[in-house]
């Protein structure tokens, strides 16, 4: 069977999955690390933005850019080792993810695997690039977040 061209075009040049190989690879990286503080890249994320404020599911599932299910179902290892509580809010429907002082400690234990991960990345790449990469992510983050909302080509959308 050949080939078709096309298909091995869009495989070797297709910007989704040359994104999402790179995350899976940068995510084994953060894990390598991470692991040694018992923690995985993913419940990091999630404990190092709850560290800084309790924050509702939804606000929190944003933050992430993650499925509120799917974040439901980070949460709970989580709080089954006593480092958040998930507890309704001042709204019955909301729920607040909260960090626990173990959560705390656990953070505060964890951030030393974190540093190393990214000084590895920062050797990997050098400062510079690594500086502008995360500028340009941010940039394109934005831009398809205006794009979901309704702007066009990541432009405001001024309601015209």
């Amino acid at each position: 069977m050949i080939a078709d061209p096309d298909f091995e075009a869009i495989s070797s040049a297709c910007t989704f999955f040359q994104l999402r190989k790179l995350t899976r690879t940068v995510s084994r990286l953060y894990d390598r690390h991470l692991a040694a503080a018992g923690l995985k890249t993913t419940q990091f994320s999630v404990l190092v933005h709850v560290s800084v404020k309790a924050l509702p599911m939804m606000q929190l599932a944003a933050l992430l850019g993650a499925e509120r299910t799917t974040l439901t179902r980070n949460l709970k290892p989580l709080a089954d080792a006593g480092w958040l509580t998930v507890a309704p809010g001042p709204d019955p429907r909301q729920r607040i993810v909260t960090i626990t002082e173990a959560g705390r400690a656990k953070v505060r234990h964890a951030r030393h695997a974190w540093r190393a991960a990214q000084d590895e990345m920062g050797n990997l790449l050098g400062a510079g690039a690594l500086n502008t990469l995360h500028q340009d992510l941010s940039a394109l983050q934005s831009k398809l977040e205006k794009l979901e909302a309704g702007g066009k080509d990541g432009e405001e959308n001024d309601g015209a």
